[in-house]
Parts: C-alpha cells; sequence; structure tokens
C-alpha cells in the first residue's frame, strides 16, 4: 500500500448522548485535513462502534461524549477493540469530561483527550504525529 494513504477515522458518539454539533465540527475538520472520515451517528453502542471501526479498518477511533458515562464506555470500547486484535487503533475522545477523569481514561487505553474548546488543529496534529 501506499505510504502516503490517507488516515482513516472513525468519529463516533457512544451511548445516550444526542448532542453532535462537536462531533460534526471535528469530523468536518479532519476531512478538510485529508482524512477519510467515517461518522457513526448518535447513540451508538460500543458493540456497534468496535464493528463499524473494524468493517472500516480504521486507524483511529475518535470518541465524543458528553452524557457523563465516558469512564465506563471509552475503557469498553477500547477493551473490546483490544479483544478483536485492533489495539493498534489510536483510540482519542472528546466532550465535556473533567480534568479529574483524564489520567483513569488515559491509564484505560484512550491516547488523548480533548475538551471543550481545544482547536480542531490541535487534534488534526495529534492524530498525525501518532497514527
Amino acid at each position: 500500500m501506499a505510504e502516503d494513504k490517507r488516515i482513516r477515522v472513525l468519529v463516533a458518539k457512544p451511548g445516550l448522548d444526542g448532542h453532535d454539533r462537536g462531533a460534526k465540527v471535528v469530523a468536518r475538520a479532519l476531512r478538510d485535513a485529508g482524512m477519510e472520515v467515517i461518522y457513526t451517528g448518535l447513540r451508538q453502542t460500543p458493540e456497534q462502534i468496535v464493528e463499524a471501526a473494524d468493517s472500516e479498518d480504521v486507524d483511529v477511533v475518535a470518541l465524543s461524549l458528553l452524557s457523563g458515562a465516558h469512564n465506563t464506555l471509552f475503557p469498553k470500547i477500547v477493551d473490546m477493540l483490544r479483544a478483536k486484535g485492533m489495539g493498534d487503533v489510536l483510540v482519542v475522545g472528546g466532550g465535556v469530561i473533567p480534568a479529574s477523569d483524564i489520567p483513569g481514561l488515559k491509564e484505560a487505553g484512550v491516547k488523548a483527550i480533548f475538551t471543550p474548546g481545544t482547536p480542531t488543529k490541535d487534534i488534526i496534529d495529534f492524530i498525525k504525529a501518532n497514527v
């Protein structure tokens, strides 16, 4: 495969959170930066997200959550990716996530957490540097 292959990113909204404006802004920014973006839509189960990541052969899973269930859902998705032999997929998260929760999420395998107000350029640069 070509060395200049485009980075494939799955943007997913796990859980019951019904707000996706931030996820759509990030998806558009990643696309505009030359990445291939697959957006799963709202209210996805961890199983649906992992299945989509597998079938779409993505390099990155970008999770967006505002409902407060990040401490449960993000690690579950990381564990399910690993169990499926996809531990090399970069997992990042974003949304309204308290600073006190970020160390535990990183320990669980989420490589970066982007909170509201993070410039999309920072997200793009992180993904490019870590894929």
